[in-house]
């Protein structure tokens, strides 16, 4: 039987069906052949619902990134699945939908450094990503300054990058992930580059944002001193994926 790929209708309607945004399902990724083989990724199972921000930690060169670009639908596992809003959208590297169309819509991403476009203004980092999925500029512009107002930066909104905080950087770049209402975030090393108290904060609006916009939130990270603000807790070693036990506080 020939299985044919899923259309993002077909996901739209299969939304409101499932209270997991994400389902990961025995995630392995190999690296090279023979004596050359490396196993980055063994057997990763996670189960994250809607409105739930998870932590995800472990040492560097443990696989963290590797389980979350699978997830992202970057790096496709050499086998495992992976399910977003009940879809399965991975089959090991077989792709069941237009993986590029699919994150565009669906996955917001923020990474350890912003990526802002150094020579546009933070309204217009948000507004791209709407714009380059289709959105009408009257549409984006009003989107954006709803968000850069709901993260506490409205007032930064014509301010290039290099005019803005490490924190304000980071909350634009949320607002830019939020863009096209995801229902899955996905944060690698968010505050790597903030002191403490900016760190936490950062880590206190993913929580907010999966509580309110109702997505799945999962932040890869060693700040440890933040882990308070996270509901679910996973650790991963040698490229293997357990759920841990919140530290006490």
């Amino acid at each position: 039987m020939t299985l044919t790929p899923q259309s993002d209708a077909a996901f739209q309607r299969a939304k409101p069906e499932s209270p997991l945004a994400i389902e990961t399902e025995h995630l392995t990724k190999v690296y090279g052949r023979g004596n050359t083989e490396v196993i980055a990724m063994q057997d990763a199972s996670m189960q994250v619902r809607r409105g739930e921000v998870v932590a995800l930690l472990g040492p560097s060169g443990s696989g963290k990134s590797t389980f979350l670009t699978a997830v992202g639908l970057i790096n496709p596992p050499t086998s495992g699945r992976v399910h977003i809003g009940g879809q399965l959208v991975l089959d090991g590297p077989e792709a069941r939908t237009n993986l590029r169309s699919f994150r565009r819509r669906h996955i917001g991403f923020v990474f350890q450094k912003s990526n802002l476009i150094p020579f546009l203004t933070a309204a217009e980092n948000v507004r791209i990503a709407m714009e380059l999925n289709g959105e009408s500029r009257r549409a984006a512009t009003q989107r954006t300054m709803e968000l850069l107002d709901y993260l506490g930066v409205a007032d930064r909104a014509q301010s290039l990058p290099s005019m803005l905080s490490g924190g304000q950087q980071q909350r634009v770049a949320v607002a830019r992930a939020l863009a096209n209402r995801p229902s899955v975030i996905l944060a690698d090393e968010p505050t790597a580059a903030l002191d403490s108290h900016r760190g936490r904060q950062v880590m206190e609006l993913f929580a907010k944002v999966a509580h309110e916009q109702q997505a799945a939130v999962i932040v890869v990270t060693h700040d440890h001193r933040s882990l308070d603000v996270f509901e679910t807790h996973y650790e991963m070693e040698d490229g293997q994926l357990r759920m841990a036990t919140p530290r006490s506080h």
